[in-house]
């Protein structure tokens, strides 16, 4: 049966949007999802399901966790080989610190116009003196901040275009480990 990861942005960040990982296992199997799993406290939910349609996984997620939980939350579905893509398609592999690697995920591909936005951000983030670096393969933008995400110019300013805002992100650690979680 196929597995799934399902990525919910934005929850349990200072205190919002709160849902324990329990109610969100049991929101997943009454689905009929199956070998339902979660990791970490930030919304990440492995499973099996029949289903084919990443958008319809997400869809019908993103409705439950509102109906049963009261919480709006953005979901992106990836399958086991799209998680395995992304991982492949890494455009950073000498990047030895996980936690200043991160992978956008996105419910849709980066546009032509999205990615001009990405290169000008890591233009202008490198003029004045940044070493991060971004780039976007598929539905995933992929962003290096060695000296930290907290201090990344790069990321301050992806933020504030729809190409991260539209997405969900976590750490390569974190993508790493969902991968291992799909693969038991």
């Amino acid at each position: 049966m196929p597995r799934y990861l399902a990525l919910l942005r934005g929850i349990n960040v200072g205190g919002h949007k709160k849902i324990a990982m329990a109610d969100l296992r049991e929101v997943a199997a009454a689905l009929g999802h199956t070998d339902v799993a979660t990791y970490i406290q930030s919304g990440n939910v492995v499973f099996s399901s029949t289903a084919t349609d990443v958008t319809s996984l997400a869809d019908a997620l993103e409705q439950e966790v509102a109906a049963r939980l009261g919480v709006r939350a953005a979901v992106v579905v990836v399958s086991e080989a799209e998680l395995a893509q992304v991982i492949a398609d890494n455009p950073f592999p000498d990047e030895t610190n996980h936690k200043c690697l991160h992978a956008v995920f996105r419910r849709d591909e980066v546009s032509k116009t999205d990615i001009d936005v990405v290169a000008l951000a890591v233009r202008r983030a490198r003029d004045s003196g940044s070493r991060d670096d971004a780039l976007a393969i598929g539905r995933t933008l992929y962003l290096r901040t060695p000296d930290g995400l907290g201090r990344s110019e790069l990321a301050a300013r992806l933020s504030r275009s729809k190409v991260q805002s539209a997405g969900t992100a976590r750490n390569w650690a974190t993508v790493t480990k969902l991968m291992e979680m799909l693969g038991e």
